[in-house]
């Protein structure tokens, strides 16, 4: 199966690179050699996540104008917009909840008992621009060209939502026809999207060998309860994700599950939930989403559902505030979870972003911002566990949508769920454009 086959290359390259890291690690004589050896590797993963960001924002763009055009009612946009973001906002309360709870639970930085560092030491990350009124403004783009060519997934949103709805209230059959022309271009991005993925296995071993090349394996048993800790508190939100979407989708919730175990593992092992996009959507297109929910419902989880980063940036500053023996009373927690679960909405397409946010509300709460560089070391590899948490949530939010607003096609028993089966978006446009 196809399916399966990428997913046994992405996992044997995985293995590989950790082997392969560990191998140049100790081959290496000096921390500068690791470093110039990663660098090679480095060209490998800069050149894959370039070509997945080289299709991200035509393929959101055609994704979202081709759902909104054959949706073409404004009411049943904001019935379903309305749905997905009570769903988003639910799962991050919910995300920073489980986080700041099981951070007191298991206390990973109380042993430390770090010096406070002197005034000024910082980490070097751009936290200046994380207000509510700069997300605000930044939200609506300028340019579409401008969004599109920094990938801004929110202002293509944006216009895209104007552009869709413009087009699915026109009538003319000229316009019918460029809706018909949005639907072949989503065909076509995601044949696109299915050449570069090809590279997916490449990517992983460069991205997971450069790592472990610089940090070795040592590093692991250092951070070895913070690492633990994290991936309990995942693995608690993902019962409790999975356990929403079974009140809502039922026993289907397993096949979704199963579907999209593949955007998972290349999520984890690149740490890019840009990289599990394009899979996604194809895995959600199987379990018979219709594509005008998922390109509708998708790019606004990319932005507003982040679960694994939400319960990540909650869960980090207050192992900065165990590791320097700075006590937090339940109020200030709780005053923290309302920031963070305003900052986090702002830099979604940031690099690290989940750094960014927990470095720029460390300070408002009197804690050491130069904390961050104590977990830096091993960010890739809890970035690796919140971007996989990512995907699953928005797999589960969208398919919940999808399932509230009657938009799951059935699927053929008789068919394996990893089968390369016609896709559902293959099927002919009705002539009133609506699926």
């Amino acid at each position: 199966m196809k399916a399966n086959k990428s997913s046994l290359l992405i996992f044997a390259a995985l293995i590989l690179g950790i082997l392969v890291g560990y191998v140049c690690n100790q081959v290496a004589p000096t921390p500068e050699a690791a470093k110039e050896i990663a660098g090679y590797f480095g060209i490998i993963t800069d050149i894959f996540l370039r070509l997945i960001k080289m299709i991200i924002a035509p393929l959101v763009f055609a994704t979202l104008v081709s759902g909104l055009a054959n949706i073409g009612d404004s009411k049943t946009v904001g019935r379903i917009g309305s749905k997905a973001l009570g769903w988003f906002i639910a799962a991050s309360l919910v995300s920073l909840t489980v986080g700041l709870l099981f951070a007191n639970l298991l206390q990973p930085g109380h042993a430390l008992n770090m010096a406070l560092p002197e005034a000024g030491a910082a980490t070097n990350l751009k936290t200046g621009a994380l207000n509510l009124k700069d997300f605000i403004t930044h939200v609506f783009p300028k340019s579409i060209v401008e969004a599109m060519a920094g990938n801004s997934v929110l202002q293509i949103l944006v216009f895209s939502v104007f552009f869709g709805l413009a087009l699915g209230n026109l009538h003319s059959q000229a316009a019918r026809s460029l809706v018909q022309t949005m639907d072949e271009v989503v065909h076509v991005m995601l044949k696109v999207t299915d050449y570069v993925m090809r590279f997916a296995p490449l990517g992983v071993f460069a991205a997971v060998a450069a790592v472990v090349t610089t940090q070795g394996l040592g590093m692991l048993s250092v951070f070895g309860k913070l690492l633990a800790s994290f991936y309990i508190a995942l693995a608690v939100l993902w019962t409790i994700l999975i356990g929403a979407g079974y009140t809502v989708l039922g026993r289907e919730v397993f096949r979704l599950i199963k579907l999209v175990r593949s955007p998972m593992l290349l999520g984890f092992s690149t740490a890019s939930s840009e990289s599990a996009y394009p899979k996604l959507m194809e895995q959600l297109e199987k379990f018979g989403v219709k594509n005008r929910i998922t390109g509708f419902v998708l790019p606004l989880g990319y932005s507003f559902n982040l679960d694994g980063s939400m319960l990540y940036t909650g869960f980090a500053a207050l192992f900065v505030a165990q590791a320097y023996g700075i006590p937090m009373s339940l109020g200030e927690q709780i005053t923290m979870l309302l920031v963070l679960m305003v900052s986090s909405k702002g830099v979604a397409g940031v690099p690290r972003s989940s750094l960014v946010v927990v470095a720029a509300v460390l300070p408002m709460f009197n804690l050491p911002e130069a904390g961050l560089l104590l977990i830096m070391g091993i960010d890739h590899f809890l970035d690796m566990g919140r971007t996989a948490t990512n995907v699953l949530g928005n797999a589960i939010a969208t398919a919940a949508v999808a399932k509230w607003e009657d938009a799951i096609d059935p699927v053929d028993p008789g068919l394996d769920d990893t089968d390369e089966a016609l896709p559902v978006a293959d099927e002919p446009v009705p002539a009133n454009g609506v699926a």
